[in-house]
């Protein structure tokens, strides 16, 4: 289990376990989901991070085609 110090200003250090295993580095963001009897931290990812994840290899599709899809929930 891993613990860290309060300080007077309600800050803490995050111990090295807990940012290897959040996968977080200085500079990055952590997010915290508070829920009854716990907090959880989460590591924020950029958008930016997010470029690329989905792909689609088809043809380029127009506005009005993204219109009619959201229209009929997704499907054109």
């Amino acid at each position: 289990m891993n613990e860290s110090v309060l300080t007077s200003k309600g800050q803490t250090t995050l111990p090295k376990p807990v940012r290897e295993a959040l996968g977080v580095s200085p500079g990055d963001r952590v997010r915290y989901v508070i829920l009854p009897l716990e907090v959880r931290i989460f590591r924020v990812r950029p958008i930016g991070r997010l470029f690329g994840t989905l792909k689609y290899e088809g043809p380029p599709i127009g506005l009005s085609d993204m219109e009619r899809a959201v229209e009929h929930g997704g499907r054109t």
